[in-house]
């Protein structure tokens, strides 16, 4: 079974916006002028777990930044990236390019914004799909990391009839 895809958001999941911020994250002071980016240093480890399991894709507006200025404050590889368009679009926009990319892909999203369209989308697809929608004002939850692995061990488990194989016959002696 081709392994699963895992389209991963930045703003609301990885930085936390709505509220103060949350305990385990740092704030930093990236971008002169604006809101300083929260990050969990630990949400590293659960991302490059759940690479063991998912192709891991970036899905935000920060594009290549996102591996330039997030990845070596997780302490993660590069991931590829999903290029969005210039800021600010609808979130709707997401949908086509994730659409496009997981073509008939068992795919997982999360985000903190996934909007009507992006639940028609899920709902229209005959590949398995899970959107795991983020609470902006807490960010990426280990809960949210069990789910998406517990989703894709489900999925692995079930392999197409023409995959399963029956156990060879065992010999006696």
């Amino acid at each position: 079974m081709t392994r699963p895809l895992l389209f991963l958001d930045v703003d609301g999941v990885l930085n936390p916006f709505d509220g103060p911020c949350p305990a385990g994250f740092v704030e930093h002071d990236l971008f002169p002028g604006e809101e300083p980016i929260r990050i969990d240093p630990g949400h590293g480890a659960w991302i490059t777990e759940l690479a063991e399991t998912f192709d891991v894709t970036w899905a935000t507006s920060w594009n290549e930044d996102a591996n330039l200025v997030l990845a070596p404050l997780l302490g993660i590889t590069a991931l590829p990236v999903l290029t969005m368009p210039p800021v600010p679009f609808h979130p709707n926009a997401k949908v086509p390019l994730v659409a496009a990319l997981a073509r008939h892909r068992p795919t997982a999203w999360i985000d903190e914004a996934h909007t009507h369209e992006a639940r028609t989308w899920r709902d229209s697809r005959a590949a398995p799909t899970i959107l795991v929608t983020a609470d902006p004002a807490v960010g990426l939850t280990r809960a949210y990391v069990d789910q998406l692995l517990a989703w894709a061990a489900a999925l692995s488990r079930q392999l197409p009839a023409t995959a399963r194989r029956p156990a060879p016959p065992r010999r006696s002696g």
